[in-house]
């Protein structure tokens, strides 16, 4: 089959081994996978990742146990837990100890024309989705993540820190929770396509004015000064929401946090079926937020086009 592999050194388009399902597995070919911000740092080092990268996938069931899910189009979560741990005893499945993650870790991901994941994380794509909504439903479902982590009450101050694919859903998602929700960017364009749906925007020169006074940061820049200026935004005993993952050192030192006693919670993966419903819906709109789609032959100018600061997400056809 056609694969993207990272070599540990460079990215390069090859033929690779169609991947054979394990007990429990479905067999999955992939129509649409998108170039996420962890995908463009596996590729400058991040978690020593050797393979196949990608995980934000919409694919056909080709095979499976029990049939029933053959031919459906389904969206995957990216996490494969052994089951047994007392972390996955625990429901935690996620942060299990020796998990393979889909394109990130241990596992193969969605830059080829098949993947395998367990039946159990695939999730059938409602019928009046399209296949590029359906490709967001991983980052919608991160964003989702935030709401079952932390209490969002209706008049708290919510920031939410950066202005790319993540912040598009995020701001969506947690919108509806509260009237005093903004985002903070530096790209004005970026800037006016959430405008378009109603949400209020700040330019990065309004940090100095608003420091001390959010009582929720939702930090998703992507850039390792984004937590320093998360916790000079956030007010004393405030919550800084953590999403961001690069490759790279933070030097800095974090005695704000201790002073100001912010809580910091760390959010990751989220929940696939309210992702799924808020798709269908039209609660959370991506489509505005789609910058190119490149058949995978053009792999190369679809990630310089991913890494350019104008652009939001980027998908990758497989077919």
């Amino acid at each position: 089959m056609k694969a993207l592999v990272f070599d540990g050194k460079k990215l390069s388009l090859s033929t690779a081994p169609a991947p054979r399902p394990r007990r429990g597995e479905a067999l999955v070919r992939v129509r649409l996978a998108g170039i996420c911000s962890t995908d463009l740092e596996i590729v400058r080092g991040y978690l020593s990742f050797r393979g196949i990268p990608g995980h934000e996938f919409v694919g056909t069931v080709v095979s499976a146990p029990g049939k029933r899910l053959v031919g459906k189009r389904v969206v995957g979560e990216i996490n494969l837990p052994c089951g047994v741990c007392e972390t996955c005893r625990a429901g935690l499945g996620k942060h299990c100890a020796s998990r393979g993650v889909l394109g990130i870790s241990g596992r193969n991901g969605a830059f080829a024309e098949y993947l395998s994941l367990p039946v159990e994380n695939l999730h059938v794509v409602p019928a009046r989705l399209g296949d590029e909504e359906a490709a967001f439903t991983e980052l919608v479902a991160a964003a989702c993540e935030i709401p079952e982590r932390i209490d969002i009450r209706r008049g708290d101050r919510v920031l939410v820190l950066g202005d790319g694919r993540l912040a598009a859903m995020i701001a969506q998602v947690l919108a509806p929770r509260t009237s005093r929700l903004s985002v903070l960017g530096r790209s004005g364009a970026k800037l006016a396509a959430f405008r378009k749906l109603g949400i209020a925007t700040r330019r990065a020169g309004d940090a100095k004015r608003l420091a001390r006074s959010q009582d929720i940061v939702v930090e998703c820049t992507g850039n390792p000064l984004g937590l320093p200026l998360a916790a000079r935004l956030v007010k004393p005993r405030g919550v800084i929401v953590l999403k961001s993952t690069f490759h790279g050192k933070l030097e800095w030192n974090p005695a704000p946090i201790v002073v100001d006693e912010i809580t910091v919670v760390g959010s990751r993966c989220g929940p696939f079926e309210p992702a799924l419903s808020l798709l269908e819906k039209g609660t959370v709109e991506v489509l505005p937020f789609l910058s190119a789609v490149y058949p995978i032959e053009r792999w190369e100018a679809a990630f310089k086009r991913a890494r350019s600061v104008d652009s939001f997400k980027v998908l990758l056809r497989m077919e």
